[in-house]
């Protein structure tokens, strides 16, 4: 067998059940919010317990590039990395770190990065340096979707290592440069990783037709007076025909079956996402800020129409490209995700293994076993039977004191594992209860 493409497409902050194929609701829109996910979804294998590395953005990045926790990272302890990181030279992902791009590109692959970067800012840091042979996008965490300007009002879009200016939504920019990054790969007919990173649907809240209220906001970004539910789900609808667009690629070059194409998020949804049944948002582990959508599309390994209940998390695709590639890991470093492969075959296949995370926001941690969580937040350990409460609100503490002892120990044992949290690790919130009020539960 040829070695198969690669299509990684990152979404920016949606919720679990924003997509119609996870239930969203009636969006009004014409085919729904999701038309092209959801025959994505239909075509492939939808994951209903998907997370995510982390439930902020550039931690998951970080693992996403890697293939093992972020907390491995320096960088990775920002929660999120902020711009005020740019100039320093340990806050990134450091160039000399394998990674699934750079060790696709020795084996041979056609590598891209379109879209959001967040990982470091240049000289020092940047996607040329960590394995792709082409970047185009902006290396901040958000921008606005016209002006193309960061939080801190600095025009943000790059072409390499080069600042370009390009008129039109941010969106639409990334879909067509994907689309032909698509297309000349198949004309050259060599095997392809693209890294699609979206920034939708993150703020500021702007559809194709708001560039007024980009003018307005003028560089708040964080867009705290903006926004809607019906502006959020056609930033999503935005993003889902730029993805159509992309498949309709493929199969017109002929390279769909033999394509991986990964969806799933950085993290769960902000202000107006839809996270249900789940509590919890971005920046909590409960599962509202960890459990994201997941699809994977492949028509020579993947049957349409697949189902399953089987945890997989970002790493695990680093480990899954590299064996479907016949791409070994590099031995200094060890994978912490596993390869999904088996998976694609058995929806029921599960490789019973557990998933830690922590944080420094609230200082968070959790560990999943099966369906048994553990959950610490602002110094309360909780536990939780995700088979019969996914909504995080029967706790198990004091009937399973014996479970919560042991499961507690456990993640203690691994946080022995990984580097501890830096002192000047830092937790940036763009709005607090100031700015909006916040649900007592």
């Amino acid at each position: 067998m040829s070695q198969p493409n690669f299509i990684f497409i990152l979404a920016d902050d949606i919720g679990y059940a924003d997509l119609g194929c996870a239930g969203a609701r009636d969006s009004g829109l014409p085919g729904g919010v999701s038309p092209n996910l959801d025959r994505m979804a239909a075509e492939g294998l939808y994951f209903t317990h998907g997370y995510s590395n982390s439930p902020v953005c550039s931690p998951t990045r970080f693992a996403l590039a890697t293939g093992r926790y972020q907390y491995r990272l320096r960088g990775a302890a920002e929660e999120p990395l902020p711009g005020s990181a740019k100039g320093n030279p340990i806050l990134g992902l450091p160039p000399g770190h394998p990674t699934l791009p750079s060790l696709l590109r020795d084996a041979g692959y056609a590598t891209a990065l379109i879209g959001k970067w967040h990982l470091g800012f240049a000289p020092h840091f940047g996607p040329l340096k960590s394995g792709y042979d082409y970047f185009f996008g902006p290396f901040a965490g958000g921008v606005d979707y016209f002006s193309h300007c960061s939080r801190g009002g600095e025009h943000d879009l790059w072409e390499n290592e080069s600042e370009v200016h390009r008129e039109g939504y941010l969106t639409d920019l990334l879909s067509a440069r994907a689309e032909q990054f698509v297309r000349d790969s198949a004309a050259r007919q060599e095997p392809f990783m693209l890294s699609l990173h979206y920034t939708a649907p993150h703020w500021p809240w702007e559809t194709r037709d708001d560039e007024a209220e980009s003018r307005r906001i003028d560089g708040a970004i964080a867009h705290i007076d903006g926004g809607s539910i019906h502006t959020y789900r056609r930033m999503i609808h935005h993003m889902d025909e730029g993805i159509g667009r992309i498949l309709d690629a493929l199969h017109e070059t002929g390279t769909d079956r033999d394509t991986l194409v990964v969806f799933t998020s950085d993290n769960g949804g902000e202000r107006f996402s839809d996270n249900w049944p789940f509590v919890g948002v971005k920046m909590d582990l409960m599962e509202g800020g960890i459990r994201v959508p997941l699809i994977a599309r492949w028509p020579d390994r993947i049957a349409a129409g697949s189902r399953t209940g089987t945890s997989a998390i970002t790493m695990d695709w680093v480990a899954t490209m590299f064996e479907a590639a016949g791409v070994a890991p590099h031995p200094d470093y060890p994978l912490d995700g596993v390869s999904l492969m088996p998976l694609f075959a058995d929806p029921a296949w599960d490789p019973q293994r557990k998933l830690y995370w922590r944080m420094w926001h609230r200082k968070q941690r959790a560990l999943l076993d099966r369906r048994w969580k553990y959950l610490r937040v602002d110094g309360h350990d909780y536990l939780f039977n995700l088979d019969n409460d996914e909504r995080e609100r029967a706790n198990q503490a004091k009937r399973e004191p014996e479970r919560l002892a042991a499961m507690r120990a456990d993640w203690e044992a691994w946080a022995e594992t990984m580097p501890g949290i830096p002192a000047d690790a830092r937790v940036s919130l763009v709005f607090g209860e100031a700015q909006m009020p916040r649900a007592t539960y």
